[in-house]
């Protein structure tokens, strides 16, 4: 929660051995250090507040994958237990160069969730359920854009009912029309 709400480089190890209620000899034995436990905490929440993106790709049709993941977005950036936001967004967005390892870290993270994304959008397409012309990679990148910008727009103070306006506009227009 602490790296979610400050950021990777926002959060001191004083901020976290607090959250923990354990010592930074404790911390150093048990993680490693700040860049390991970030790491472990990414997982966690991968499985955990974000798992809704893993259970979208397994929709039945490419529609529902795309409704599933967004509406499953402003669900998990706007939770009012949770800080406003996306972990991926809100860790890289913050990270100078002396965080370059995790800047590079949470960017390879999100090229993958898009490759898995693309593979999804692919088989849809050789199912008939896309257009034969449907490009995968674009449709792809459209759909993580869209995914990381209600992140933002959370994180700028956008309300769930606002956010969900946003996801009924995409769904209104699915599949958008893109040429291979």
């Amino acid at each position: 929660m602490v790296f979610w709400e400050k950021g990777y480089e926002g959060t001191s190890m004083a901020d976290l051995t607090e959250a923990m209620g354990i010592t930074k000899p404790s911390l150093y034995a048990a993680f490693g250090n700040k860049e390991e436990l970030f790491r472990k905490a990414f997982d966690r929440y991968v499985n955990g507040p974000a798992g809704y993106a893993k259970e979208a790709l397994k929709q039945p049709t490419a529609r529902a994958v795309v409704e599933s993941l967004l509406y499953g977005e402003v669900d998990a950036v706007t939770d009012p237990e949770c800080p406003a936001g996306c972990l991926s967004i809100n860790g890289a967005l913050t990270c100078g160069q002396a965080a370059e390892s995790i800047k590079e870290e949470l960017r390879t993270r999100r090229a993958e969730w898009e490759n898995d994304l693309r593979l999804r959008l692919e088989r849809a397409k050789a199912e008939g359920d896309l257009p034969a012309s449907a490009d995968a990679a674009v449709l792809a990148r459209y759909l993580a854009t869209m995914s990381q910008g209600i992140a933002v727009q959370a994180v700028g103070g956008a309300t769930r009912p606002e956010l969900k306006k946003v996801v009924a506009m995409v769904l209104a227009t699915w599949p958008p029309v893109v040429a291979a």
